[in-house]
Formats: structure tokens, C-alpha cells, sequence
């Protein structure tokens, strides 16, 4: 049976939001067509695959995104993460699926106080190790000049960005670093009040001041037992390899963002809001595809997918 290119459109965009037995139904009543779930996955699959080819390609041609003048020089925001998954797999039931964000500063829009909308962004989805993931991400940052990385300090980001971004500015999401401050004053300081008003004044100093005075109290602190002082030495090790990337004061200053609570959120909204509805459990092969088909409905191009459908139909 022949299926038009509209229906294999339709398919694609109903299947990689509704697991396909959901989808099966939808497009069925809707239409008075007579689709299975196993056909939508498979034209998911299709597609989502010609889409991780394309990429590949341009990746191994050493070809990135082309941004006009303008866009080149304007200013955008990098933020990287990894999540975990269900697989089918024998022995490994959860791989992890990196994920970057790209946005344009001038599509940050304020929504409220302490609030913001950000409208569009760029999103590349990978199923491999880092080594896989990076290309993938520098074909559509490489043309950027004005890059702002944020992070969660995870090593294996910041060592790829300073080796090949080393002029983009890079910051150490606050409230990592705050968080990991807290956690270390539950275990170390265990007169509540002492330990709260202890973090106000490194919250202050944190954002209103400089990171060597959050260390400086740290190592002033009187600590009970070893235990203790190893996880200062822990905090005190994080923090000295991170300084650079938690000038908040300044950073907050010249108007830039300090959380990468946005690569969080896009987990949610671009892959987990998907792929890890009820009962989903993935082959490896089927989960690289529909995240690539995610990536691309939530990166506003479904216009390659329409493409697609029109030129195999």
C-alpha cells in the first residue's frame, strides 16, 4: 500500500508525541484511515534515521550551520546535559542520552520577576558517548562568535569547551554550586540556626561579591572528625577548579544568565515528555531515532521532516 506524503508526515508528527499504540488511534479517528502502530514506528523510525544520517554527514564533511552576519555575532547561550533513559537492552535497562541547547539571548523574553520565556531554541540529541556528541554539537555552534557556556561542572564539558571555545565565557550554574554549599553545611555544621545564618553570608558573598571569600570561610571552618574534613576538601577542590566560572558578581553584571536550569527543563519538554511515557522501554537504534525526531519538532525544523515525506512518497 501506497501511503501518501501528507499520511507519512502526519504519522511522524502524531507518533513522536503519543507512544504509537496512542497514535494508532488518534490518526484512525481522526482521518478513517486504517494505520497500525507498527507502521507509524516505522515511518518514525524512517525518518527520525534520515535525520541522524543527515547530521552524520554533515559532520563527517566537516560542514556546520551557516548564520548570517548578524546572528554570528550575536550572543547565545550553550547548555549541555545528560539523562538517562529505559532500554531493552540485556544488562543495560537505562543508557544515557546527551543533550545540548542552543539559544539566541534575544529569544529570552522576560515572562515575570525572576521569571523568563525563552521562545525557540536549538536542540542536538545523541545516544553515545561524548566523543559522538561533540561533533554533532560544534556543527551547530561553530559559526557563533559571542558563546556563553553554562554548566553543571561536569569535567567532561568543560575540558571539551576550553580546548575548543577557549575565547567563549563559561560559567558554573549557580545553583550547583550553591547546592553542593548546602549539602557540605548539613554534614558539617549542625546548629540550624548557625548553619543558615552561615549560608546567607555565602549566598551574599556567592553573588554579590567574589568566590574567594565562600572558600576562605570554608577553610576557616572548625570541623569535628576526618569525615568532615574530607568533604571540605572535596567542596574546597570543586571550587578551586571552577573560580573562573563563578564570578556571579561580574557574570550578573554584564547581564548574563547564572543557571542552566533551561538544558533541565528541555530534558523534560524535548525528550522525557516522549520517551519515557508509560510502558516505553527502547532498542538503542529506535531510541537515537526518535530523539533525533524530537529534536527536530522541538527545534522548530519540521520542514525537513515534510521534505522527507515529499521526496518518498
Amino acid at each position: 500500500m501506497s501511503i501518501s506524503s501528507f499520511a507519512q508526515e502526519t504519522m511522524c508528527f502524531v507518533g513522536q508525541q503519543l507512544v504509537f499504540e496512542e497514535a494508532e488511534t488518534v490518526i484512525n479517528s481522526l482521518t478513517g484511515s486504517d494505520f497500525n502502530a507498527k507502521q507509524i514506528e516505522r515511518v518514525c523510525h524512517l525518518y527520525g534515521g534520515m535525520v541522524d544520517e543527515e547530521i552524520r554527514q554533515a559532520v563527517t564533511d566537516g560542514r556546520h550551520v551557516e548564520y548570517s552576519d548578524q546572528a554570528r555575532t550575536e550572543q547565545h547561550y550553550l547548555m549541555v546535559d545528560g539523562a538517562m533513559y529505559p532500554t531493552r537492552e540485556t544488562g543495560e535497562p537505562w543508557r544515557e542520552v546527551k543533550l545540548g541547547r542552543v539559544i539566541r539571548a534575544g529569544n529570552i523574553l522576560p515572562l515575570c520577576k525572576d521569571r523568563n520565556f525563552v521562545d525557540g531554541s536549538t536542540y542536538v540529541a545523541h545516544l553515545g558517548s561524548a566523543k559522538e556528541f561533540f561533533p554533532r554539537l560544534e556543527h551547530e555552534i561553530e559559526g557563533l562568535d559571542n558563546l556563553v557556556i553554562v554548566s553543571d561542572g561536569a569535567k567532561w564539558i568543560w575540558n571539551w569547551a576550553d580546548d575548543l571555545y577557549p575565547r567563549a565565557r563559561k560559567i558554573l550554574d549557580y545553583f550547583h554550586a550553591y547546592e553542593h554549599l548546602c549539602e557540605f553545611a548539613r554534614d558539617c555544621i549542625h546548629d540550624e540556626q548557625v548553619r543558615r545564618q552561615w549560608l546567607d553570608v555565602q549566598r551574599e558573598a556567592f553573588l554579590e561579591k567574589d568566590p574567594e571569600l565562600v572558600i576562605k570561610a570554608i577553610e576557616q571552618l572548625r570541623l569535628d572528625d576526618k569525615a568532615a574534613e574530607k568533604k571540605r576538601d572535596n567542596l574546597l577542590g570543586y571550587y578551586r577548579d571552577n573560580i573562573e566560572r563563578m564570578r556571579y558578581r561580574i557574570f550578573r553584571g554584564q547581564g548574563l544568565f547564572i543557571g542552566s536550569g533551561a538544558i533541565e527543563s528541555a530534558h523534560k519538554a524535548v525528550l522525557q515528555e516522549r520517551l519515557k511515557l508509560s510502558g516505553q522501554h527502547w532498542s538503542l537504534d529506535g531510541l537515537q531515532k526518535m530523539a533525533q525526531l524530537r529534536a527536530t519538532y522541538k527545534s522548530n525544523r519540521w520542514h525537513k521532516i515534510v521534505e522527507y515525506a515529499k521526496n518518498a512518497a
